[in-house]
């Protein structure tokens, strides 16, 4: 079966700067074995979305830099479900 994959279509340098390292640590995530270990992948990835966050080249009328704080929202909020899922497990 063909599977395609989407490659990220976001011109912008900081984006594909950051890319690579956000996506290896969303696979360090996935490969996690306890909550202990994702929260500390989950801690490095909200630092590497504030680097997308505050993009100097941001310009919001522009549609690229809207997919890309679409993007990173999305990856900020599955962070923070995993450290709020730290916190019940106590």
């Amino acid at each position: 079966m063909y599977k395609h994959k989407e490659e990220s279509k976001i011109n912008c340098l900081t984006f594909q700067k950051q890319e690579p390292i956000v996506k290896e640590i969303i696979n360090k995530i996935n490969k996690a074995q306890g909550i202990q270990e994702k929260v500390k992948f989950a801690e490095d990835l909200q630092k590497e979305t504030e680097v997308l966050f505050s993009c100097p080249d941001c310009d919001f009328e522009s549609l690229e830099c809207k997919n890309c704080h679409f993007i990173t929202n999305l990856r900020k909020r599955t962070t923070d479900l995993i450290i709020k899922a730290k916190k019940l497990e106590k």
